[in-house]
């Protein structure tokens, strides 16, 4: 079977995800989950809903790059990414991703600052005397 690839987005988080039938592996910028993430469980459990959801995490191999944003949004865009690899790859995986929400992008993103203010929307201090 030939590779199949998207890319997941996150804030300003890019994930760029390659999937392929295989024995499990998880390899996310020449890292494993472990190595790449440390002791975060509750992100690593993110980076593999779709997998489990789908019930294919022992037969896909992902090859991921990561880059842009912090180690959440990049957790958050590799999970995009590989939901829609999984579309791609059985498009009778969307009915259960698309349930759970995961085919659609989140974005949000911070907002500007604008001038005259300290940050988006704070004022500054006000001084009476």
């Amino acid at each position: 079977m030939t590779k199949i690839y998207a890319t997941g987005k996150r804030k300003s988080a890019i994930a760029k995800v390659w999937i392929k039938s295989g024995k499990g592996s998880l390899l996310i910028n020449g890292k494993s989950l472990d190595e790449w993430l440390g002791g975060h469980e509750a992100i690593k459990m993110k980076v593999t809903q779709p997998l489990l959801l789908t019930k294919q995490e022992k037969s896909l191999d992902i090859v991921a790059t990561t880059f842009g944003g912090g180690y959440n949004a990049q957790a958050e865009a590799l999970r995009h990414g590989i939901s829609k690899a999984l579309n791609i790859y059985d498009v009778s995986f969307r009915a259960i991703l698309k349930s759970y929400g995961l085919l659609r992008r989140d974005s949000r993103v911070v907002e500007r600052k604008k001038y005259g203010k300290r940050k988006a929307r704070r004022s500054p201090q006000f001084s009476k005397r």
